[in-house]
């Protein structure tokens, strides 16, 4: 617990950026600035968190219309696991029917911070997506294009950690993908990931429409809808309890490093693992 904790304090600072909600489609449906402090104190055995988010217009952020939230941790939840780089992702431990599902993946990279959350629905639909971008303050803006295909084609080696809510051992291991594309609108996807024999290879067939890749061979469609400052977000369209499901968020740091955390529930609807693949293009 005392390691996570410090991987957690990787996060402390001021950051400065905005929350943008979008439709499961991708459509900007409003975008709220934000300042977040991750304050520690008595010798960062405690973490104090203060939220607050502005009303904006044209003159710039409102001051009288702040929404404010503050909370202050001296352990963390069973529903939250950090790496030690400080990427983190806090969410539901389980899946249940008629109720509310969703998930934060987060990443950091030197001043900047991205994080996106998926939000479904009673009924399971994939309801609406926050991607929330922060800087540390008084650093300079690294504001990255969206994501594109073309980004994205070409092969990826990378490393994998995996941590489990139950905190044993982590597991690492070597992936690859491979993405190319099958004439106009379909991309083919090959990702391979363990060591030695116990590689594993599962190849599979997207169809693209505008900014999103859907992948509908198995039981549960997943789509991968590309997002601003080379973000991704990867999930089903829609949850099915008895089947295995995973959520995934990509961030494309530099045009040849990629991260990607991914989240796993079993069959019964629990949360599993959470996985970090870092990826550099080498072809």
């Amino acid at each position: 617990m005392s390691s996570q904790w410090n991987n957690f304090l990787q996060n402390l600072g001021e950051w400065q950026g905005s929350f943008t909600q979008l439709s499961p489609a991708g459509e900007l449906l409003n975008m709220t600035p934000s300042v977040l402090f991750l304050e520690g104190l008595e010798d960062n055995q405690k973490v104090r968190l203060r939220l607050r988010r502005f009303a904006s217009n044209s003159g710039g952020l409102e001051e009288t219309n702040v929404q404010e939230m503050v909370r202050e941790y001296s352990s963390l939840g069973r529903d939250i696991l950090f790496f030690e780089n400080g990427a983190f992702s806090q969410g539901s431990i389980q899946l249940a029917p008629y109720a509310e599902f969703g998930a934060e993946l987060g990443f950091i990279a030197n001043n900047n911070r991205l994080r996106l959350v998926q939000l479904f629905n009673q009924d399971g639909k994939l309801n609406k997506l926050t991607l929330i971008r922060e800087m540390r303050a008084d650093t300079e803006v690294v504001e990255r294009p969206p994501l594109t295909l073309d980004q994205l084609l070409g092969e990826w080696q990378g490393e994998a950690q995996t941590l489990y809510p139950d905190w044993r051992s982590p597991d690492t291991y070597s992936t690859t993908l491979k993405l190319q594309k099958d004439g106009a609108d379909r991309v083919v996807q090959q990702l391979s990931f363990g060591t030695g024999t116990d590689t594993q290879t599962i190849t599979s067939t997207g169809r693209i429409e505008g900014q999103i890749i859907l992948f509908e061979e198995n039981s549960v469609p997943v789509q991968v809808l590309m997002l601003p400052d080379g973000a991704s977000s990867t999930c089903p369209q829609s949850l099915q309890l008895r089947q295995s499901f995973f959520l995934e968020a990509g961030w494309l740091i530099q045009p040849n490093l990629r991260q990607r955390l991914i989240r796993r529930y079993s069959d019964k609807g629990e949360w599993v693992s959470l996985t970090l693949v870092t990826e550099r293009k080498i072809n």
